[in-house]
């Protein structure tokens, strides 16, 4: 018999052996990792997670920006085990359907709300965020050859921007460590600076001066480029992995004019942003431009089985449509029908607990109130929110905002207290960010800024003590 057989649970060494021999994991330093031994999750309730050694931890990262349900849901469970027992799959090709996909597309329709005179009647299924913004390259390009315009083939990024980590993801995005492994961006994929105001911004300049001036890098883009080579510009509403950069209240009302003026696609990236985490059930509502297509994943299930896609827009859609003939893009299980039908069921319980209202209107306040509090720290020489995400940067000198050396790893010296006292915030660089499940009470979050500031307060200890502040 061996570990894997045994009737008696393995021990969290016999777990970290079998995963340092065998399991490869994303985004990871697997020689640091096997010195070190993986961190083992074994249950959750709520907005807790447990690990093998029986220590609670308050997940203030939903997961992977996806738990907005928060965890231990046993209708997403039910609604899981009811479709196994009725269909377990069926492919979406060949001219066939299946019902969980058919009423998801049409509630997602009706959850999508009509700016001007756009509109989001149809969807395009994947399994992930990644795969959703391959398929966005694929319509893209596809949409400007049937209208005649095959030259139209460049789409504009930024900088320090996530989407996925496929080759186009990947190439969309604008991290640079990305970008080094595997000869990436592919061709006609390039990028502008992203709207963060702390690090970007000119002395004296104000905030809304500021995001009329970041936008308008994309018009210098454009005619760089030449406007009759771009096809679209994508663009999460705040940038997550990037650090929940939050950009200027100007900066989306100067694109739209942009794309407008040029007549380009704008695709919003809200793989982390849709379904309630900025306090609207799609976060370009919130910021009041008119996409093309819509990205979305993650929290669509509250993670709790993979799914992704693409709400397209009328104007697209159109032309995709009655133009297009055959599509030649799919995947094996776009429209799952296990994974649509608990996308159902989550987004009946978002419904019903009025989870997005809630964001706008109750708890995201309250989180904007603690963050301004936790301001005065100091270590923070920013703390700011938005909806139910939250950042703020660690400084040297909180007067001037002096930064620390990036070689010394303060963010993710704070990001060890974080975890080593029962909190996950993550780092990115120096600056520590969260994004919590919707379902959190004022008390749960008064409970995670006591765990914030506790990190801040043993990392500003651990800085004094090596005589690094």
């Amino acid at each position: 018999m061996n570990a894997l057989t045994t009737p008696n649970p393995l021990s969290t060494q016999a777990i970290q052996a079998l995963d340092s021999a065998h399991f490869i994991h994303p985004f990871t330093d697997h020689a640091d990792l096997a010195t070190r031994g993986s961190r083992v999750i074994v249950k959750s309730e709520g907005i807790y997670i447990w690990d093998s050694e029986g220590e609670k931890i308050l997940d203030a990262m939903s997961g992977l920006w996806c738990v907005n349900a928060g965890y231990g849901r046993k209708e997403l469970a039910q609604a899981a085990f009811d479709q196994m027992m009725t269909l377990p799959f069926y492919n979406s090709f060949f001219q066939t359907t299946n019902v969980p996909a058919v009423k998801l597309a049409a509630k997602l329709a009706s959850l999508a709300p009509k700016v001007g005179e756009r509109s989001f009647e149809h969807v395009f299924y994947s399994s992930s965020g990644s795969e959703s913004n391959d398929s966005n390259v694929r319509m893209v390009r596809r949409y400007w050859d049937l209208l005649g315009q095959p030259q139209r083939k460049v789409i504009i990024s930024r900088h320090n921007a996530y989407h996925g980590s496929t080759m186009a993801g990947a190439s969309l995005g604008g991290m640079s460590g990305m970008h080094a492994q595997g000869d990436l961006p592919i061709p006609n994929i390039t990028h502008i600076d992203q709207p963060y105001f702390f690090e970007n911004a000119l002395p004296g300049e104000t905030a809304d001066e500021f995001g009329v001036r970041a936008a308008r890098w994309l018009e210098d883009k454009i005619l760089a480029v030449g406007p009759d080579k771009v096809a679209a510009f994508i663009a999460e509403p705040i940038q997550g992995a990037g650090g929940v950069i939050i950009p200027p209240a100007s900066y989306w009302p100067e694109i739209q004019r942009i794309v407008d003026k040029y007549g380009i696609l704008l695709i919003s990236d809200e793989v982390i942003c849709a379904f309630g985490r900025l306090g609207h059930w799609f976060a370009y509502e919130k910021f009041g431009y008119k996409p093309d297509l819509v990205t979305f994943a993650k929290a669509v299930t509250s993670g709790y089985i993979p799914l992704g896609g693409v709400m397209v827009g009328d104007r697209v859609a159109k032309v995709l449509i009655e133009k297009g003939g055959e599509f030649n893009h799919g995947y094996t299980y776009s429209g799952h029908p296990v994974a649509c039908a608990v996308a159902l069921a989550n987004l009946e319980i978002m419904e019903r607990e009025q989870l997005p209202q809630r964001v706008k209107d109750d708890i995201g306040p309250y989180l904007a109130s603690c963050f301004e509090a936790i301001g005065t720290h100091p270590l923070v020489g920013v703390a700011e929110t938005c909806g139910f995400t939250a950042g703020l940067v660690l400084v040297k000198n909180k007067a001037s905002r002096e930064r620390f050396d990036e070689n010394l790893g303060v963010g993710m010296m704070c990001r060890r207290h974080c975890f080593q006292n029962g909190l996950i915030m993550r780092a990115v660089g120096d600056r520590m960010i969260i994004a919590p499940p919707l379902t959190m009470t004022h008390a749960d979050i008064d409970e995670m800024m006591r765990l914030i500031r506790q990190a801040l307060d043993l990392t500003l200890q651990e800085l004094t003590q090596k005589g690094l502040i």
